[in-house]
């Protein structure tokens, strides 16, 4: 189940990069519009799978919808763009994996599949795999950038968590089936919702 799920998360990152990548080449402004599709079918998941407590979630959804429009797209920082997300998709599917083979110390109540493990791995091996995409990229790694990194990574963990919370006030497992592998497309951006607030932040003040 372990590796199955793996498959499921891997398949489905690398199909949403090979889209991104293909938009982001035919035109960057095209990506606001995968953008608000995906918030337009979290709020649809909210809808009809939450029957309780919505307000809370809409309110949050659209506040990270507002600071998502709000981001620069163009030739100049298409690349830390590009990096936020590296860091996100590496860390949900690290944290996962690594959680799965060794974890064995519960972190959260919220969630109680999160352990100790998962999460320092995540972070761990995100924050080398970044250092090598810096590198690739001829990007210079200094104090903002390291505090980029980390404020990204722990964004994507607590984005993790208030989406879990969102689920266990409603008394549900998934926000939906949608995406096999996943608990919904909710689920499976729940770390972006969160840290793309951050991130909108982050890239006017620290870089």
């Amino acid at each position: 189940m372990v590796y199955k799920n793996l498959i499921l998360r891997s398949i489905f990152s690398i199909i949403f990069i090979s889209l991104y990548l293909v938009i982001s080449q035919i035109n960057l402004y095209y990506i606001y519009l995968i953008i608000l599709s995906i918030y337009i079918l979290i709020i649809l998941e909210v809808y009809v799978n939450f029957k309780k407590y919505k307000f809370l979630p809409y309110l949050y959804i659209f506040l990270s919808f507002f600071f998502s429009m709000n981001i620069k797209l163009d030739e100049e920082n298409f690349i830390l763009f590009n990096l936020f997300i590296f860091i996100v998709i590496s860390f949900d599917i690290l944290s996962y994996l690594t959680g799965k083979l060794f974890g064995k110390h519960k972190l959260i109540k919220i969630s109680p599949k999160k352990t100790v493990e998962g999460l320092l791995g995540g972070f761990l091996i995100s924050f080398i795999l970044s250092y090598f995409y810096l590198i690739i990229f001829g990007i210079t790694f200094n104090l903002f950038i390291f505090l980029f990194i980390l404020i990204i990574l722990t964004s994507a963990f607590i984005g993790d968590i208030i989406e879990s919370y969102f689920k266990r006030r409603n008394n549900i497992k998934n926000s939906s089936e949608f995406i096999p592998g996943h608990g919904g497309v909710f689920d499976r951006f729940d770390s972006f919702l969160f840290s793309i607030i951050f991130y909108s932040i982050s890239s006017y003040f620290l870089l």
